[in-house]
């Protein structure tokens, strides 16, 4: 152990411990909130004067709107070039008609990843169907697919850019840090206020969301080609643009293509949510059928959404797969022959596309040909709900009564001075004096929107939302690491829940509980557990074989083991599941606000179905989003202290 490290120790056995001081800071805030509660406090004002500015903002921009140069000349020109882009795709495929979409997305699908997914699509396509949702399910692809247009035009050249400098790589990686963290309705309120309701809204926020992620993989798949390889083409007097060209974007394809497929699932999750800002598709079909507490229609729209993220996964998944092969495989004798197929597939495509087109079929699937589940969800839905009530009553009234009005009464009574200063604490002793500040500048901020009543009511959601997933993460990834068996019957299930959008869990728990606060934590869980589950099996797996095998070796048990060794040694992981586990279920929170989340999601979505709540939506939107930020930085700043005291503990 070297001088500074050996000082630092003995001045570190000088303080306290932090779990001693964690504990006085818990202490004395409960006594601090039994002496002061119900003084200090803020209650909900309607008449708040930031829900008064922010409505008189839309309604200077909404009578400026055809003078204002910014307006006219930025903003307007913007809308209607992406109204225009989602207008002429759906207009397009509106046209073909269904034998020609269907076709035509069976022979693309064969030519970029062979026979087995060309079937999957075509079953796909003639699922929509057979549900009666054809024309839907087209609105909702016409606007993934322009979404997803935009992220690419906007996140490959940035990615690229993240992959080949260092420097811009390092300064683009917070914002897409706080693009990520934003809850999915922080987008809309601010997009609605510029670029008004409509598909041009919705495209935009998905890319938005989408966007992110596109930049991350293409900077990862760029970086991921080997410095030799550049070197030496940089040796034969390359150019910087003809090593992109011919060396690094070759060579990343297959992770350029996972990039494509990436933002395609995540567009996809995002276009449902905007439906409520009047984007057409599926979306509004899922929101109606909520408004009306109709499972049966809910569900049938949630299929065909579930249906489509298959199809789009499973195309463009299919084709990485198949980049990753030709580039193992290099060229075959056989070459020439696929790529006759694939023209000769490619042609029967078109022609029937064609066909369609001059047919005029156009969305007019037969009657008689369609399926419906609304009626036999909606009677099992009632079974379940009569035959399983004291269940579903009493596991609602306990989470209700015993967790949810307790921590809520707490945070609501509590002083905002007392809050701000214990979770400011909070932060300073599980991570730095940055932290600290960071959370106590979000928490005043949300105190300044006028919204500390709601967001209390909110924050005590989520935590108990976060230790339910937390919990049940942290056993079920235990149990997954510790069993191969019981991981892969497990990842079917995992896949599933990360693959359908987010409206799609509240179906489940709306069926069995109803519309309550409880709904919108089944269905947050729902959404967040998944990632807690995979990180933590992802940590324990990690441990090296050899710590384990001479764990065992001396004599522990698996218990011990467990506790001893793996746990501590996959803190890293742990840190990331909990900051994730947090993370996701703060961006389902305002979904619940649908179900009876209440809240700030319900003032989120209140600002978009009124217009005299615009302002409040708007403010509650900007509250969440700090929130956010309060919580992510908190559990990240966290995990970055204790790997420095690790760090400095081994030097």
């Amino acid at each position: 152990m070297g001088v500074a490290t050996a000082a630092a120790e003995r001045a570190r056995l000088g303080r306290p411990s932090r779990r001693l001081l964690l504990a006085l800071l818990a202490g004395g805030a409960a006594l601090l909130w039994v002496v002061f509660r119900g003084t200090g406090t803020l209650p909900h004002d309607e008449g708040s004067p930031v829900f008064s500015a922010l409505n008189e903002l839309r309604a200077w921009i909404d009578a400026n709107r055809a003078t204002n140069p910014v307006l006219v000349l930025l903003i307007d020109v913007v809308r209607g070039a992406i109204d225009l882009l989602v207008t002429t795709i759906s207009d397009l495929l509106h046209a073909i008609g269904w034998p020609g979409v269907t076709l035509g997305m069976g022979a693309l699908a064969y030519a970029l990843a062979g026979r087995r997914i060309a079937l999957i699509v075509l079953a796909g396509f003639l699922a929509f169907g057979v549900l009666g949702l054809w024309e839907e399910s087209i609105d909702t692809l016409a606007l993934t697919l322009a979404s997803v247009v935009l992220s690419l035009l906007v996140g490959f050249p940035l990615g690229i850019l993240a992959g080949r400098s260092d420097r811009f790589h390092a300064a683009i990686l917070p914002v897409l840090d706080v693009m990520q963290i934003m809850p999915t309705f922080a987008y809309l309120a601010p997009l609605v206020l510029f670029f008004l309701i409509g598909p041009a809204s919705a495209a935009i926020a998905t890319a938005i969301y989408a966007i992110p992620t596109t930049i991350r993989i293409t900077a990862l798949g760029i970086r991921g080609v080997p410095e030799t390889t550049i070197e030496a083409a940089r040796s034969l007097g390359a150019t910087p643009f003809q090593v992109l060209r011919r060396v690094q974007i070759p060579m990343a394809r297959r992770t350029l293509v996972l990039a494509i497929n990436q933002t395609m699932m995540m567009a996809l999750a995002m276009v449902v949510i905007t439906a409520l800002i009047s984007a057409p598709g599926l979306g509004a079909s899922i929101i109606t059928a909520l408004q009306k507490v109709n499972v049966g229609s809910a569900f049938q729209a949630g299929l065909a959404i579930v249906i489509m993220a298959i199809v789009l996964d499973r195309l463009t998944a299919g084709a990485a797969d198949r980049a990753e092969r030709e580039d193992r495989s290099g060229r075959t004798r056989d070459e020439a022959a696929r790529r006759r197929i694939v023209i000769g597939v490619l042609a029967v495509g078109l022609i029937a596309v064609l066909l369609s087109l001059l047919s005029g079929i156009g969305d007019d699937w037969p009657k008689a040909l369609r399926f419906s589940f609304v009626k036999p969800v909606n009677d099992l839905s009632d079974w379940v709900k009569t035959s399983f009530y004291d269940l579903t009553t009493g596991l609602k009234d306990l989470v209700t009564y015993g967790l949810i009005n307790p921590l809520q009464a707490v945070l609501v009574s509590a002083p905002v001075w007392l809050v701000i200063g214990t979770v400011a604490g909070l932060a300073l002793l599980a991570s730095s004096a940055r932290a600290a500040v960071v959370a106590g500048s979000a928490l005043l901020a949300v105190a300044l929107l006028g919204l500390w009543e709601h967001a209390m009511i909110t924050l005590a959601s989520t935590l108990i939302a976060a230790a339910i997933t937390l919990g049940a993460g942290l056993l079920l990834g235990i149990a997954a690491a510790r069993s191969d068996r019981y991981a892969a019957a497990q990842r079917p299930f995992l896949d599933a829940a990360q693959t359908m959008p987010a409206f799609v869990y509240l179906l489940p728990a709306l069926a069995l509980f109803g519309p309550t606060r409880f709904t919108a934590i089944v269905a947050a869980f729902i959404y967040a557990a998944p990632s807690v589950i995979r990180l933590v099996e992802d940590g324990l797996r990690g441990v090296p074989a050899g710590v384990v095998e001479a764990a065992t070796s001396s004599g522990t048990t698996p218990r011990q083991l467990l506790w001893k060794v793996q746990l501590p040694m996959s803190r890293a992981s742990l840190l990331l599941a909990a900051n994730q586990g947090i993370v996701l279920v703060l961006a389902m929170v305002v979904v619940g606000g649908l179900v009876g989340g209440g809240g700030l999601g319900y003032d989120v979505v209140a600002g978009f179905s009124q217009r005299t709540e615009f302002g409040k939506g708007l403010a509650a939107g900007i509250a969440i989003v700090l929130l956010g930020v309060m919580l992510d930085r908190v559990t990240q700043a966290a995990g970055a202290r204790r790997d420095e005291l690790h760090a400095a503990h081994g030097a």
